[in-house]
């Protein structure tokens, strides 16, 4: 019997390790951080992480055992272990949850996962025990409870994994998500032709077929046949692609079995050749003296925000920091909002550090994400082959680093860091700091409008300040004027969704040969459509909100939870067929704009039209080589893009960004705006804005015209202490959720009595958001204000025993109570 006790974290949504038994011909296996197969409950197996092992057998438990140890190396590090009990700990969330979210789903084994085989024709060498689980799961799709029941003592949860390894299998996770391997053709040898002798004797046998006697040779060529350094194989495209031969005389050798084609399946990550292509840029002047202030300040701070106006050249002062990073034999992590729209900096990292780059985020597929996160993790044992640099969106916080010394976030001020649904709601901006703490590292933030929070700690010492205030290329800000839409439609000026000003600049961008960028945050053909006669509006059945018209399905869809029908013809309120759409979306702007520029080539940059990352690089290679004259887009083109030949840009509904009903509002009005405002005219001329409003007289739009940033920080922070928010104050907010409205408004009132004993706590609600049903589930928020003097962990303490209390209550249990710290 041993006397050793494993502690494991199920991917659940469990607040508690639990502790399993070790087996004694499992001892020499067992390590922290590797995942072990455990029974949890009657019949269900899952694949936990180990986080410790003792010999203390715990008191008064019936201790189950370990089935298996499925990983010969840890698959987690210590580090990690600590910053997801941090995680757990600051966000108000199980460890279970954090384990879900840092995980790639390839490393999570459960025994409903389905398991699949996939011919991808390499002939791998299988043991015997591999060749019979992969017969048994065969062309039909098991799940790893059936393969258990088929095989009983024969089945083995480190065969399985070793098969996932070979690429024999593909575990899918979700069953409504499979995920479809990418496979390419091959060509080898046919097995029949085993030396050099029999290969002269077919090749004198094609004497009268000379086309494919001469592809036979250029086959044997490419492949190095029966040399010492000899390819096993070819893919098809690499060997008929620019010869002249066609796929039909390939054919033909596949029918004298001289050749054999199959299916291989290829990694979807793009390898670089060389390790460094392109040299690293000098800087100019202002970006030298940033980067030695950058280094002055990680002398004494940990943490440095770098505030650079748009088109300064950030990101050549991040690469200068990554190499020198590089060369001291460490890692650097960088992250991005949305790694979709950064098709130009993967560019520029992998011309710069080539095959020292990995790229990590959720839209790749979880055989992709577990090559990548083992890569990481091999740069422990062999720096050589691992990845030194990751470029990521948010979840690449959780990757395994092992020698990590520095953090880039850029555009920290971006909400897309934060991760709203399901827990752990963390915020990746906040984590890179925890991370780069936890691991010495130092960490830069950066951008053109940081966070006030952010700017608040750099501004009384907690972090240090850089400010880069001259364009890269020297050229002026761009020059903003104020619309005043509500006086061009009253005049009839309006053309079409454009005010006059606007309208010229445009026009005169189309006789030069420049480009124009047209921001309006809401996607589709308009946001509603209403009955002229009644007012009847369409509803979503699922959300309380307005269906958007999409003119190019002649649908309505809800945009919370996917809904979608028919464009009515008539009324369903009072049957009359004066149903006409009211407000405008990008789809209508293209639409509204076509005549007005005749001859200009338009393109839309929307959720729309770029659900495919390849579809968004191709919309950002089009502007690049001036295929496109006029972008209309969403937040999509506020994020980081770098267009040479941009000269106007239009924000065409400003009144939506400034009187949002939020306490940031202001700040995220000024930050969307400029930042649209920072795509124009980044390298040659001064680039022209041009906000459309009905508030002409806002005294946000003075502030954003002069890009004050400093007095907008000044005036929102004398707000904030007022009003008691952020950073002055900590906030937390609650939702709770049921499908029953009564259930949901009883729930709330109990939970804001619980809470209420805490007098030190400024509860506000609770109130229906402004959507206040989505996809069938009502909700309601409480939002809590504390001073920062109480003591964090207490506090938070208290309000998750109030939701345990208020959960516990007679016909609350099946009520869903979700915490949110640091609300965004």
């Amino acid at each position: 019997m041993s006397d050793l006790y494993a502690e494991v974290i199920l991917p659940l949504p469990l607040h508690d390790a639990f502790t399993y038994q070790v087996p004694g011909h499992l001892e020499s296996d067992i390590a922290e951080g590797k995942r072990v197969v455990v029974q949890f409950g009657q019949k269900k197996l899952y694949s936990a992480l180990v986080t410790a092992l003792s010999s203390k057998k715990p008191e008064n438990i019936d201790v189950k055992k370990i089935y298996e140890v499925l990983d010969e190396q840890p698959v987690v590090l210590s580090k990690n272990i600590k910053l997801w009990r941090w995680i757990a700990k600051y966000y108000c969330c199980t460890l279970g949850d954090v384990f879900k979210a840092a995980l790639p789903g390839g490393l999570k084994l459960e025994s409903k996962s389905k398991v699949f085989a996939v011919d991808d024709g390499t002939e791998a060498e299988l043991t015997e025990k591999e060749q019979l689980l992969l017969q048994q799961i065969g062309s039909e799709n098991s799940t790893v409870d059936e393969l258990q029941k088929k095989l009983r003592n024969d089945f083995s949860y480190p065969v399985l994994k070793s098969l996932f390894k070979k690429n024999c299998i593909q575990i899918e996770e979700k069953i409504n998500a499979r995920y479809k391997p990418k496979t390419e053709t091959f060509v080898k040898l046919h097995p029949e032709i085993e030396n050099k002798k029999i290969l002269n004797n077919k090749l004198n046998d094609l004497q009268r077929a000379k086309k494919q006697q001469a592809l036979l040779l250029h086959f044997c060529e490419k492949i190095n046949a029966f040399k010492k350094d000899v390819l096993l194989s070819v893919s098809k495209k690499e060997l008929l692609d620019g010869t002249g031969f066609t796929p039909a005389i390939l054919k033909e050798l596949v029918k004298k079995k001289l050749v054999i084609q199959f299916q291989k399946q290829v990694s979807r990550i793009e390898e670089e050749t060389e390790n460094s292509q392109v040299s690293i840029n000098l800087l100019n002047k202002h970006q030298e003296k940033a980067l030695t202030e950058i280094q002055a300040s990680f002398e004494k701070k940990q943490v440095t925000l770098i505030h650079g106006i748009t088109a300064s050249g950030k990101t050549e002062i991040y690469i200068h920091l990554i190499d020198e990073i590089l060369k001291s034999g460490k890692q650097a992590l960088y992250l991005v909002p949305e790694i979709a729209l950064t098709t130009q900096i993967v560019r520029r990292l992998k011309n710069v550090f080539g095959k020292k780059v990995g790229i990590y985020h959720s839209k790749l597929s979880s055989q992709e994400r577990v090559e990548i996160w083992d890569k990481v993790l091999q740069f422990q044992t062999k720096p050589e082959n691992g990845y030194q640099v990751i470029l990521g969106a948010r979840s690449a916080i959780f990757m395994p680093f092992s020698k990590l010394g520095l953090v880039i976030v850029d555009e920290e001020h971006e909400n897309s860091f934060k991760q709203f649904d399901p827990a752990p709601r963390y915020n990746a901006r906040d984590m890179a700091v925890i991370l780069g703490l936890q691991n010495n590292a130092k960490v830069l933030l950066g951008s053109a409008t940081p966070s006030f929070e952010t700017y608040y700690n750099a501004v009384n010492g907690k972090y240090g300040l850089v400010n880069l205030k001259k364009r890269h290329t020297n050229v002026e800000l761009p020059e903003t004027l104020v619309a005043d839409v509500k006086k061009a439609y009253k005049r009839r000026q309006m053309h079409s969704v454009l005010s006059p000003e606007l309208y010229e600049l445009m026009q005169g961008a189309a006789e030069k040969n420049e480009q124009s960028i047209l921001f309006q945050n809401r996607r589709g053909y308009s946001p509603f459509v209403e009955c002229f006669t009644c007012g009847w509006i369409p509803k979503c059945k699922n959300c309380d909100v307005s269906l958007t018209y999409h003119k190019y399905k002649k649908r309505l869809t809800c945009h919370y939870c996917g809904y979608s029908q028919q464009m009515p013809d008539s009324c369903d309120n009072c049957g009359s067929n004066e149903i006409k759409t009211r407000g405008f979306g990008t789809e209508k702007i293209e639409d509204e704009l076509k005549p007005l520029f005749p001859n200009a080539s338009l393109a839309r940059m929307d959720l729309d039209t770029a659900r495919s990352k390849t579809a968004l690089e191709k919309i950002i290679q089009n502007l690049e080589s001036r295929k496109t004259d006029i972008l209309i887009g969403t937040q999509m083109v506020t994020k980081g893009l770098d267009f040479e030949h941009v000269s106007v840009v239009g924000i065409l509904n400003a009144d939506n960004l400034l009187n949002f009903p939020d306490f940031r509002a202001h700040e995220r009005a000024f930050q969307l705006i400029l930042q649209v405002s920072g795509r124009a005219g980044r390298k040659n001329n001064r680039g022209k804005v041009v906000i459309q409003t009905s508030q002409p007289e806002h005294p946000l739009l003075n502030l954003i015209i002069s890009q004050d940033y400093t007095s907008v920080f000044k005036a929102q922070m004398e707000e904030r202490k007022l009003f008691r928010y952020p950073p002055f104050f900590r906030l937390i907010k609650i939702v709770v959720k049921h499908k029953n409205q009564q259930t949901v408004d009883r729930a709330a009132i109990q939970l804001k009595q619980f809470l209420e004993k805490n007098n030190k706590l400024i509860l506000l609600g609770p109130e229906y958001p402004l959507v206040s049903r989505i996809q069938l589930w009502y909700q309601k928020e409480i939002w809590i204000k504390f001073d920062k003097s109480l003591h964090l962990d207490n506090t938070k303490d208290f309000i998750i025993d109030c939701v345990s209390k208020t959960k516990h209550l007679p016909d609350n249990s099946n009520c869903v109570i979700n915490i949110d710290v640091d609300p965004m």
